[in-house]
């Protein structure tokens, strides 16, 4: 496999990588056009940065993710539960993993480990959170290999028809 992890320009990329996002997460037309706009956003806050896995030119997977800010819809929605945790100071001095996804055909060959090892060693910040849909998954199983530990559960996005689990790590992430 020819494999090149490398910086990835999300914005001018960016429907290249909402198919790898679509396929990885079963989204429909719609959601990936509201999706899109979320991304461009994202790509203007300060400290935002993407990679991409590509194999023979082609993008199979990609991560992006900013340093947190209290302000940020994605923090208002978790602040409650964390906070109900006794968790909510994750929130600050963190480097939050926006998105990762592979697509299925190159999935189970550490692509997104080094995606998402490779985006947080150049994180400032000490930790890192994220959220994940709740549920066992080859993803929160990769998330806790590499150190993250579920900081709440059961978070409910206003658009999301599953629960998340909100998860944290210190940085550097832990290596198999």
């Amino acid at each position: 496999m020819d494999l090149v992890i490398g910086s990835l320009d999300l914005a001018a990329r960016v429907d290249e990588a909402l198919a790898v996002q679509a396929v990885a997460f079963g989204l429909g037309p719609d959601e990936v056009a509201v999706r899109r706009q979320i991304v461009q956003r994202h790509m203007q806050f300060p400290g935002a940065r993407a990679l991409g896995a590509s194999v023979g030119g082609q993008l199979v997977g990609f991560v992006y993710g900013m340093p947190n800010s209290r302000t940020h819809w994605w923090s208002t929605v978790v602040e409650p539960y964390l906070r109900a945790a006794g968790n909510d100071f994750w929130l600050d001095d963190s480097f939050v993993i926006t998105e990762l996804h592979v697509h299925p055909d190159h999935q189970n060959r550490g692509i997104g480990r080094r995606l998402i090892t490779t985006i947080t060693d150049s994180a400032t910040e000490p930790r890192s959170i994220l959220s994940a849909i709740d549920t066992d998954s080859p993803a929160r199983g990769l998330y806790f290999s590499l150190g993250y530990v579920d900081l709440a559960r059961q978070v409910h996005f206003p658009s999301a028809p599953r629960p998340y689990a909100v998860m944290g790590a210190p940085l550097p992430l832990r290596r198999r």
